[in-house]
């Protein structure tokens, strides 16, 4: 089975699975009463790594079966790697009531700061931007197995968060809600909040753009192909 699609689409199931079938459903709070918080988010955290290793090695021993002219698109994946990192950095780096372990913010806190104001969400767009570019830059069956259901997941996701989060503190949710968006920007040029650099930060910016270029280089040592074009 090794080497083949089926194992590919066994680690996805995997992966996905626990994702889906556990932090939306009415199995996370009966596994925190029985666990306990801090020993269900390390179990979590440990099938998630266990899961996501599974997909490295599966998706690597894949057989290649083309779909598209995935070469043709690497430009375009080039071009929107910038924006997953800034918000990647960016998201990692700003107060977020969304984040894990930031329940208790969304009560304390008093308007959105930093990447938020862009949107609730940005780790999660970020691997969603990463995924989309890495199905278009691939275009084969396995990339197609492995990224279109990370995509889908990094956005159910930050959906099924907004929801757990209006759920636990309705009044605290509305206020962030009205002053924040799901889609990047959304808030922005809608008029319900003012984006400034001081929020973005230059620095954000910076480390973000370098840790893209450093990835460029790294990617064929790392991965084991080129990021960029031939």
């Amino acid at each position: 089975m090794i080497g083949t699609t089926t194992s590919l689409v066994a680690a996805v199931v995997f992966f996905v699975g626990i994702h889906l079938l556990v932090p939306p459903t009415r199995l996370r709070p009966l596994l925190i009463g029985w666990l306990g918080e801090g020993p269900y988010r390390g179990l979590f955290g440990l099938l998630s790594v266990l899961g996501l290793a599974w997909l490295g090695f599966a998706y690597g021993a894949a057989p290649v079966e083309p779909l598209w002219d995935g070469a043709g698109l690497r430009h375009l994946a080039l071009v929107i790697m910038p924006f997953a990192w800034i918000l990647l950095v960016g998201g990692l780096t700003s107060p977020n009531p969304t984040a894990v372990g930031g329940e208790g913010s969304l009560a304390r806190d008093r308007g959105p700061r930093g990447f938020i104001k862009i949107t609730r969400h940005p780790v999660m767009w970020a691997f969603a931007l990463w995924a989309f570019s890495h199905l278009l830059a691939n275009g084969d069956v396995a990339s197609l197995l492995l990224f279109g259901p990370l995509l889908f997941l990094a956005l159910f996701g930050a959906r099924m968060i907004d929801r757990r989060r209006q759920q636990a503190n309705p009044e605290g949710w509305a206020e962030l809600r009205a002053q924040t968006s799901f889609l990047p920007l959304g808030a922005v040029l809608s008029g319900r909040t003012r984006l400034t650099l001081r929020d973005v930060g230059l620095w954000r910016l910076a480390l973000g753009l370098g840790l893209y270029v450093l990835f460029l280089f790294l990617h064929p040592i790392v991965i084991g192909v080129p990021a960029l074009p031939g």
